[in-house]
């Protein structure tokens, strides 16, 4: 029951429109984890970690960050430090951190991770590239638009040839690059780059999909500020 319950809290995180009841799943589910297989279980340390970012994804930043903290060390100490799950347990608290604005650590850890990552994993594995993606907006929040940009224009490269030009990824890497430019002051290629985008989501994704009403929010707002109103 623990393993089925362990899949269901897993699978209702992945959903991502389902945060009330992974976190209440996931309470339960860890301490019954925690009294049944012992706290230092991978399969514990895994629930605490989804829990975790259910919180985050709930808007509970101190309570995901203090989770993660604690599920990090634990990690290093039963895993290793260059286990997967180690660096994956990292990763998250880079991201807490960044959407908690705790912007330097979260750089450190995120430059941490990549490095790790690229090799342990190689350049190229999936993991890899969303830590670059993941360094170059905490680089954007934090101002530093250059560094962010050629981190973005690697990522970009990368995730078309590893994964394709259509994959859910790449679209996203192709967002994330065209907001940068955005930021930058580079409409035109920022305007170019949110077209493209847009089409090509429409196409893979559907005209409904979240992802697809994001991009033309976003094309619509750098059209209004490059002055182009009515097609905005």
């Amino acid at each position: 029951m623990i393993r089925l319950r362990w899949w269901a809290a897993g699978f209702l995180g992945y959903l991502g429109d389902s945060t009330a009841q992974a976190i209440v799943i996931g309470e339960r589910l860890v301490a019954d984890q925690e009294r049944v297989l012992g706290p230092d279980h991978p399969d514990t340390l895994a629930s605490r970690n989804n829990l975790a970012v259910a919180y985050l994804d709930a808007g509970r930043l101190d309570e995901a960050i203090s989770l993660h903290e604690q599920n990090l060390p634990d990690y290093e100490r039963i895993l290793g430090p260059d286990h997967p799950n180690t660096l994956a347990s990292r990763h998250s608290l880079a991201t807490a951190y960044r959407d908690a604005g705790r912007l330097d650590e979260a750089i450190s850890l995120h430059e941490q991770t990549l490095a790790d990552r690229e090799r342990v994993l190689g350049p190229d594995h999936p993991d890899t590239l969303n830590s670059r993606n993941n360094l170059a907006t905490a680089y954007r929040d934090a101002g530093r638009l250059d560094e962010a940009i050629s981190l973005y224009e690697q990522t970009l490269a990368a995730f078309e040839r590893v994964l394709g030009p259509d994959h859910p990824d790449t679209l996203a890497s192709r967002n994330n690059l065209a907001t940068a430019y955005r930021g930058a002051g580079r409409l035109d290629e920022a305007i170019t780059l949110y077209e493209q985008t847009l089409a090509d989501r429409e196409r893979v994704l559907g005209p409904d999909h979240p992802d697809t009403l994001n991009s033309r929010n976003r094309l619509a707002t750098a059209y209004q500020a490059a002055g182009r109103t009515d097609e905005s």
